[in-house]
């Protein structure tokens, strides 16, 4: 195709956006004011966690939220000064915590993660890259049988999409995963899950892919967007002024103000997650687990085990808090007891929170300018899949999934 694509964001959206957009024969040109693979997309915990289609807002989170925040050991944290700015989004995110916006968005996610390691190995499929995507179990792990039990409500959910666990209770716990501590007395697992070994290494060598595939890359700041007639027709960057036919906007988080700038108020928050990497680590898991009761999630990396997640509210601008770091630590350690490290490494990054959990997927009226962005936990996951659904979009081709519920103008 002749045409001129611009993708704002090299994360994992953007650059599986540009690759499908490349193969779709489109020019294309990917805008990140910083490296490929260095925000988000790096900090994750690299899961391919295809039945991640239940959203955190279940029924019961307005009653619990307070007892969340005031209990030291829980990994919900809250910058107080910001609260005010945060309420108008927090009451609309509050109000999906009910069984119906439960259910709908369960439905409506499954379609983004459910294939994600197929989508994943496509992707990889012709650039001599399937060697980043490790197939694995993905294990929930919970103190008791009873535990996991209480959360009968998400797991219903998760079989209604097809995901069913297998589940390891007593003495089989160790026998299956020996770096589990005593606390550990269940493990759901889930089969045909997978995991990259280093998120923001397998974005920067799919950003390679890309320009070796023609595609280009500029590090540069996106200011405005130029519509012409309706149309898009120029991105504005401290480089300069870039010409397109077509804008893809996947810059996560940041994608908020540009889509101000186009007339469209998005509901999207800053979850600030955090990961902590422990590494060349030994006494660790051989395979990636979600602890339930630190709602964190450990993978073996190949810098160590990472240790990834803790919710905070709190912004853009502010730095890393203490406590989060000291809670994620204190939970690992109940967890895996004989964990060893040489060195831990520190990060803390911004998830990109739509009020309704769902994904902008789609073409901002007939503007030609096209969103992928808002994945909430689920970027790596669903990146793949997004970026070949946009780009199918802008090339004419055929979609065979109903992109309404993703729609981009859901909130005007």
């Amino acid at each position: 195709m002749s045409r001129h694509v611009a993708v704002i964001g090299a994360g994992i959206v953007g650059v599986s956006t540009g690759i499908w957009l490349r193969r779709a024969g489109c020019e294309v040109t990917l805008v990140d004011r910083g490296s490929p693979g260095s925000g988000t997309s790096h900090g994750n915990a690299g899961i391919l966690a295809a039945c991640a289609m239940v959203p955190v807002t279940t029924p019961g989170l307005l009653r619990k939220a307070p007892g969340m925040l005031m209990n030291r050991d829980f990994p919900l944290f809250l910058r107080w000064p910001y609260l005010p700015r945060l309420l108008p989004w927090l009451r609309g995110y509050l109000a999906k915590a009910n069984d119906a916006d439960t259910r709908r968005i369960a439905r409506d996610l499954a379609p983004i993660v459910a294939d994600s390691v197929e989508q994943h190995r496509s992707l990889c499929a012709d650039l001599g890259l399937g060697h980043w995507v490790t197939d694995s179990d993905y294990c929930f792990a919970y103190r008791s049988r009873a535990d996991f039990e209480a959360e009968a409500y998400v797991w219903e959910l998760r079989r209604a999409a097809g995901f069913v666990p297998e589940i390891i209770t007593g003495g089989a716990v160790r026998d299956y995963e020996p770096a589990l501590g005593p606390e550990i007395g269940a493990v759901a697992v889930m089969k045909q899950h997978g995991y990259i070994r280093s998120p923001g290494g397998y974005v920067q060598a799919l950003a390679r892919a890309f320009e070796e595939m023609g595609g280009k890359i500029i590090q540069a700041e996106v200011r405005d967007v130029d519509l012409t007639g309706g149309q898009v027709s120029a991105v504005l960057t401290d480089q300069g002024r870039l010409e397109c036919d077509d804008l893809v906007i996947a810059t996560g988080v940041w994608s908020k103000p540009l889509m101000r700038k186009l007339g469209i108020k998005v509901p999207l928050e800053s979850e600030r997650g955090y990961h902590v990497v422990f590494e060349g680590a030994e006494g660790g898991p051989s395979r990636p687990f979600m602890i339930a009761s630190g709602k964190f999630v450990a993978t073996p990396m190949e810098q160590g085990l990472r240790c990834a997640g803790i919710v905070e509210f709190g912004g853009l601008k502010a730095g890393p808090s203490r406590a989060p770091f000291d809670l994620l630590r204190r939970q690992v350690k109940k967890a895996f007891p004989q964990l060893q490290a040489r060195n831990e490494i520190e990060w803390m990054g911004h998830r990109p929170a739509p009020t309704d959990s769902l994904p902008l997927i789609g073409e901002v009226g007939q503007s030609r300018v096209f969103t992928a962005f808002g994945h909430h936990h689920i970027g790596l996951t669903g990146g793949p899949k997004t970026g070949r659904l946009v780009a199918g979009l802008i090339a004419g081709q055929g979609i065979n999934t109903d992109l309404a519920p993703y729609h981009p103008q859901r909130f005007s």
